[in-house]
């Protein structure tokens, strides 16, 4: 099984069109240590020719000309694509945008959990991607599922889903106040449990996380790579540095420190590899010279970046 992070930044990229603090204005004057990142979402092919994209990100079309893994072969036809299906984890703007980009009447299959196709049924921007050719597939929770191109052929790939805490997303929202509480932990976001037929080696991609509770920390145990939520350091993150009024978890973002946060919550669970991902614009460990970068890797954690590659 081989993984390619193509996108390692949380929604807006970093640095953010309209962002204008610290860590946006460095990665844009070239600092060392400080390197853009497009919009979250991984790659995994379990023969090298055949590609699962997990979220389509709106930088999608960036991304696949960044990866010549997921471009047409030079021998392919004159419309083709390695791009065999595209499994969401939620329907947030940043994981589903980028579906629209795809949508040049190329077969590929669609997988997401019932709340997460049910958005994409109600807004009917999405059928330019006509289900004829698109098929949109039933993630079933706590389920393990071979994903199939469209034509039905399997990939290699397997998924099992798994509900994580989280909210829906945030243009689903009724109101406009920071503090209301969108929570949900029923499937509008979940994690993802990648492996080969054989089911060895497994990767795990959380992108988004809203805590860390006993189901989830044995779940993750004995993982062999784990790609989890790193969108902000401290849950007033956004908040210090005047750029919103949210907390990392009414967005539905775990921190990365304190006694709440993930590297506390998964210090005794054994995992074989750590990485952080989905990560804000606003989170210091971007900066690679920052002390919080060096306290993620102290305590076993990367930071995740694009075009960051691993096989099992």
């Amino acid at each position: 099984m081989r993984v390619k992070i193509i996108g390692s930044a949380a929604g807006g990229g970093f640095p953010q069109w309209n962002c204008n603090y610290r860590l946006s204005r460095a990665a844009r004057a070239g600092m060392p240590g400080v390197h853009s990142r497009t919009q979250s979402s991984i790659a995994a092919s379990a023969d090298g020719k055949g590609w699962v994209l997990f979220n389509a990100s709106p930088d999608i079309r960036q991304q696949i000309a960044q990866a010549p893994e997921l471009q047409p072969a030079a021998d392919a036809p004159l419309r083709s694509t390695p791009i065999r299906a595209v499994v969401l984890t939620n329907a947030d703007v940043d994981h589903v945008a980028g579906l629209l980009s795809l949508r040049e009447r190329q077969p590929f299959a669609i997988y997401a959990s019932a709340q997460v196709l049910a958005t994409l049924e109600a807004n009917s921007i999405f059928n330019v991607l006509d289900p004829s050719i698109v098929p949109r597939r039933l993630l079933a929770p706590m389920e393990e599922v071979a994903i199939r191109g469209a034509d039905g052929h399997p990939t290699g790939v397997v998924v099992g889903s798994f509900p994580v805490p989280g909210k829906v997303a945030l243009y689903l929202e009724q109101g406009g106040d920071p503090g209301a509480d969108f929570s949900s932990d029923t499937g509008d976001t979940i994690g993802v449990r990648i492996s080969g037929a054989d089911g060895r080696g497994a990767v795990f991609y959380v992108p988004g996380c809203a805590r860390i509770d006993a189901a989830l920390r044995m779940r993750l145990a004995d993982a062999a790579c784990l790609l989890f939520d790193g969108t902000v350091y401290t849950d007033d993150e956004m908040i210090t540095a005047r750029v919103g009024q949210k907390t990392g978890a009414r967005m539905g973002h775990i921190a990365m420190s304190g006694e709440a946060g993930s590297i506390a919550g998964l210090a005794d669970v054994k995992i074989g590899r750590r990485i952080f991902i989905h990560i804000n614009n606003t989170n210091p460990v971007l900066d690679e010279n920052s002390a919080e970068h060096a306290a993620v890797k102290a305590a076993g954690w990367e930071v995740a970046a694009d075009g960051m590659e691993m096989e099992f």
